[in-house]
């Protein structure tokens, strides 16, 4: 199995190109970051692109389909795929976006904006925990996360170490400073560094409701 990454600069969204072999046959998956390494790995390897596989449609995902379409003549699919030696499963992981999607694949798993080391992706967190503990969580705590930002992982480290997963699990408590976001009141349930150093959290709101958001929305109270 053939695995190379390139990241974007400003983004630090991942895109990666999969090969069962070299000579044989491969994919990439997603397409927000530069793709020179990447093309570069497909002549190297004498690997065949087949698919291009999209975890999810937000732009720093995206920004490389026309043009991985246009060199290879592409199928886009966010479903599973079966091509070469590569048999690939497609597991729905919505919450950071609703047509969020999970590639599993010889123990790899392409979590996109689901899961990060340390974080988990914004948005309404009942869906993110679902996501999370109820479909990642039990994969093998083996599997290599080859996630949408920044550092690889595995799924026993996230585990053992990730600040959502420690809480959803029941091992720690709540934060409980106060903080505003976008001038909401709300609380800190949960802190994490994020996968750009800068801050994620899980914050419950005046109304009871509960969602993850990146710390550039919260004001901490004074």
């Amino acid at each position: 199995m053939i695995v190379e990454r390139s990241m974007h600069e400003s983004w630090l969204s991942n895109a990666f190109l999969l090969a069962d072999e070299p000579g044989g046959t491969a994919v990439f998956v997603d397409s927000g970051a530069p793709l020179e390494s990447l093309l570069e790995a497909v002549e190297r390897e004498g690997v065949k692109p087949t698919h291009l596989l999209v975890t999810h449609g937000h732009a720093d995902h995206v920004a490389g389909n026309d043009q991985l379409v246009e060199l290879f003549s592409l199928e886009v699919t966010s479903g599973p795929v079966e091509t070469g030696g590569l048999r690939i499963d497609a597991l729905a992981t919505p919450g950071h976006s609703d047509d969020g999607v999970s590639f599993v694949v010889a123990g790899l798993c392409f979590s996109g904006d689901t899961l990060f080391r340390d974080a988990v992706g914004g948005g309404p967190a009942d869906e993110m925990r679902r996501s999370v503990m109820d479909v990642l969580m039990t994969l093998p705590p083996d599997t290599r996360v080859l996630p949408g930002h920044t550092d690889e992982t595995t799924i026993g480290r996230e585990w053992e170490q990730n600040p959502f997963v420690r809480f959803w699990r029941g091992l720690d408590g709540e934060d409980g400073r106060t903080c505003t976001v976008h001038g909401d009141e709300a609380t800190i349930v949960v802190w994490s560094p994020d996968y750009d150093g800068k801050g994620k959290a899980l914050v419950r709101l005046a109304d009871g409701s509960e969602a993850i958001v990146g710390a550039s929305r919260i004001q901490f109270s004074s």
